[in-house]
This record gives C-alpha cells, structure tokens and sequence, in this order.
C-alpha cells in the first residue's frame, strides 16, 4: 500500500498553492506536514483526499491513477480542526455512522465503536449529542469516527487544535501507536514543530506552496537542507547572523575566533568566503557553558517570562534574535547583554541559502565513529 503524488501542482485563480511535488508514503506510515498558515498544507492534504484535483500531475494509490477518482471512491477519511459531526445523532451514532454506510453488522459496528470510544475517553458519552459535550470531546468524536472506519489513508489537518493542554498531549502520545497498529498511511498537519517531533515517524516541510524536504522527522530537524527548512521546523525560528572565514579567522556576527583554538573542525574545514550562521533560540546562553563558547554583545529589545523559561528578544548588529532560556530572567528593555553560543551547534549556510556544514551533525557522526 502506497500513496504517490506525481508532479503534482494546483493553480487557484490563476495563483499557484501548491508548486510540482513528488512524494511518496508507504503503508503503516505517519507522516507530517510542518507548516505556517497558509503554506499548502490543507491544498495538498485536498488533493490526497481527492476533493480538489491537481491542475497537473497525478494522484497514484496502490499503483493505481485515481486522479480523478471522486473522494467517495477512495479508502479515505478526514478530521478537520473545524470538528464536524451530526448533531442530531448520539455520539454512538456518530462514530458509527461510517459503518453503518458499510453495511457492517450491528454487534461489529457495536464492538468497533466501544474500542474506539475507549481509545478517545468517550465512553461515558456515548448516549449524549455531540452540542451537549466540550469543544474537545466534540473533536474526539470526530476523530473517533474517523479511525473507525479503518481507511487505508487517514488524512488530519491539526485535529487536536481545539483540544485542552493535558488532553492534547496525552493523544500525542498515543496517535503514534495507534497509527503503527492500524496499517494505514497517516498525514497529519501541524504548524507546531514541537508537535512534529513528538509525533516521530517522517516529516515533510511546507513553505509557500513548495515541500523544502522530506525524510524521516530526526533527520529533518538535525539536518535542514536549507534556511528555508531550517526556520520552519524551528519555534521561534533559528536566528541567523554573517559568517566570514578569512586566513586563520572566522568572524561570526561581531565576535572574531581564532581557527586554531576553535575545538570543531567543521568550522576550520570551511573555504575562505562569506557564508550564513544559523542557530536554534534555545541554544543561546548568558552564560559560557564550555571554554569555547562564543559571546556576542546584543541589546535587549523585550521579554517574555513563561514560567520556567524567558524568552529574550534581542538586537545584534542589523539582525534580530530570539533567545529561550531557563528560568525567569526580568531583564530591563534596553540593557546591554552577553549571550553565548556553542559552535557546535552552528548551523552554515552559504550565500543561496543551502546547508554546507552543520557542526551538531558532525559532532555526533565523531562521537558515533569513536563508539
């Protein structure tokens, strides 16, 4: 069992939302698309469902074309975050309705919807209408009426959007097995790239219409191909900062270093020229964590105290930054502040855009080859 898009692309208007994308999922798969509204991710979720057709290439399912397969015809089933359900039937009847449509026998239909209610901690509603329950335990019955059908594609565009805290989490943990026991392809789409990671399986990013990588969701995250996707799955997105390599000198951002005193080679191997720093908010420090650390002299524009951490907005050079710290840190707008980075956990870029070292990568293919 699998799902192929083929160049697919879709023109509305005559603008385009989704540029040419090949892609293919393989059975027993979850996989996410990661991206901000508006980035194409419901557009090609559409057209895997079948409810919008491509204006170029094809939708292939099980070798097969089904490109302009009506969505009634397909193995297919769909949770929106806007929850959808039949008012006037009871929630048993709405997880049930599915089955029902199938011609399934009543002790069938009655054993599928007790497990799936089970699954969802909708048990003790069965007999209730979907207005006499929360906003969350309406969305839980129409993802309950989504898994029961078994589909080979379950496509969920942000379905525990509307869901309290505890409850979202809890179904995070819980989605990745159900999807592995159930066989069928899972997409789901996430602007969160918290949410990605917690979910594992694959990952594809989506910004402006185009998927700018795919792969399995570590390696996606760990190594972006480029800024682009280094951003995207990045909350706040990774900050960014000139890089300049000349003689025996990098010069990132306003600190100098010396190449010779530097512990990680990848910095010491780059060719001399002008390339792009990048780094993950939550690797910025106010104090050196190693002898290495590199310190940069910023000014602080605001902060947002969460709890147990602190986001710092930050000014250095003619570059915006975000730093996530922990603990509470009620810091005066406008003061000057010393940060450190880690080098490695430097991300270089060149000039375009593309990834040509990441020094996190190399630290743990090092640590792997001396195991």
């Amino acid at each position: 069992m699998s799902l192929q898009l083929q160049d697919v692309a879709l023109d509305v208007d005559g603008k385009t939302h989704i540029y040419p994308t090949s892609i293919e999922l393989e059975k027993a798969s979850l996989n996410v698309l990661l991206g901000a509204t508006l980035s194409g991710k419901t557009s090609l979720m559409r057209i895997m469902a079948g409810l919008e057709r491509p204006t170029s290439g094809s939708v292939m399912w099980q070798g097969e074309n089904v490109t302009g397969m009506h969505v009634r015809k397909r193995d297919v089933a769909m949770v929106y975050q806007q929850f959808i359900n039949y008012t006037s039937f009871t929630v048993f009847d709405n997880i049930a309705s599915p089955l029902k449509i199938k011609k399934y026998s009543n002790k069938e239909i009655d054993s599928a919807v007790r497990s799936v209610a089970e699954m969802l901690k909708l048990t003790p509603f069965l007999q209730r209408t979907p207005l006499e329950l929360s906003g969350g335990q309406q969305q839980r019955c129409a993802l309950a009426r989504a898994l029961v059908k078994k589909s080979g594609l379950v496509l969920l565009d942000e379905p525990l959007a509307n869901l309290d805290y505890k409850l979202r989490e809890e179904l995070r943990a819980e989605i990745p097995r159900i999807f592995e026991q159930s066989g069928a392809i899972f997409v789901y789409a996430t602007t969160e790239p918290e949410e990605a990671l917690l979910l594992g399986g694959n990952t594809a990013t989506l910004h402006q219409g185009r998927v700018t990588q795919f792969g399995a969701t570590p390696s996606v995250y760990h190594r972006p191909l480029d800024k682009v996707t280094a951003t995207t799955f990045s909350d706040p997105p990774m900050n960014f900062t000139s890089l300049l390599k000349h003689d025996n000198t990098i010069r990132i951002g306003d600190s100098q270093l010396d190449i010779n005193s530097t512990t990680y080679k990848l910095l010491e191997s780059l060719g001399e020229g002008e390339y792009v720093a990048g780094f993950r908010p939550n690797h910025l420090t106010l104090q050196g964590q190693s002898s290495g650390a590199i310190q940069f002299q910023t000014r602080l524009d605001i902060t947002e105290i969460t709890g147990s951490e602190t986001f710092l907005h930050l000014q250095h050079a003619d570059a915006k930054w975000v730093g996530l710290v922990h603990g509470v840190h009620d810091l005066p707008m406008g003061a000057q502040v010393n940060v450190y980075l880690d080098p490695g956990y430097i991300y270089v870029f060149n000039t375009e855009g593309q990834l040509v070292a990441n020094a996190e990568y190399a630290r743990q293919t090092e640590k792997k080859e001396r195991d």
